[in-house]
């Protein structure tokens, strides 16, 4: 019953935010209502504690990984490295703008979601995070955004994501959305576009849900897992 639940509210947040990039832009009584219409002042999207953010950032998988990733974290010129690595690993806190276009919480400065990548996601996935943040805090809406980072991966200044991309997401500290909170651990899977049900996913009964996002040509899929990082179940 509480997997049933999970797949159930996962699929209509997707459902939602699909639903948002379809509609036509909001009018600006709408926009007047939106709990988050535009980018706060940068300063709430950091964590001025930097030791804080490498800890954030590894809670995102398992000490026996963690500790031995790279580590990167936000500063006002962008992401930067704060602790070397030795195992391929790389973990980073990723902030609201990486949520897909039209997404309720694009602009939720209280948004924080650490994710541990493996080598092949940091190779061609984190690359994208990356690109937004930079793009995001040179002054760019959410719609040159996104046109600036298709259009690099159109001209492949953004490479197409490897076969074998993947994360954690296993932080009980993590902040994923004003509904969600810390949501479920997870791993996710990154893969350039395919058909959901060449995985099974969304299929009743199956563990596996996905996210088609056919503005970046990439498909996630999200698979719960049982424990946190720190080996609590989730209850």
């Amino acid at each position: 019953m509480k997997l049933y639940a999970f797949r159930l509210s996962t699929l209509l947040g997707l459902a939602v935010a699909l639903l948002l990039v379809a509609l036509p832009g909001p009018s600006k009584a709408q926009d007047a209502k939106a709990p988050y219409p535009s980018m706060a002042p940068l300063d709430q999207y950091l964590m001025p504690d930097r030791d804080a953010e490498i800890t954030l950032a590894r809670s995102a998988a398992p000490a026996s990984i963690s500790a031995d990733a790279e580590v990167l974290v936000l500063t006002r010129k962008g992401y930067e490295v704060a602790a070397q690595g030795k195992n391929g690993f790389v973990c980073v806190v990723e902030r609201s703008w990486t949520a897909p276009k039209g997404d309720p919480n694009f602009w939720n400065p209280k948004l924080r979601g650490p994710l541990c990548l493996n080598a092949p996601a940091a190779r061609t996935y984190l690359p994208r995070t990356i690109k937004k943040t930079d793009l995001v805090l040179a002054g760019r809406s959410q719609d040159q955004m996104f046109e600036a980072v298709v259009a690099a991966i159109d001209r492949n200044e953004l490479p197409v994501i490897e076969p074998g991309s993947m994360c954690y997401m296993l932080s009980k500290q993590g902040y994923l959305s004003d509904t969600a909170g810390h949501w479920h651990p997870h791993l996710m899977f990154f893969l350039s576009h395919v058909q959901p049900a060449a995985w099974g996913a969304d299929l009743p009964g199956s563990p596996v849900l996905s996210f088609d996002n056919n503005v970046e040509h990439m498909t996630t899929f999200l698979v719960p897992v049982r424990r946190w990082s720190d080996g609590t179940p989730d209850l």
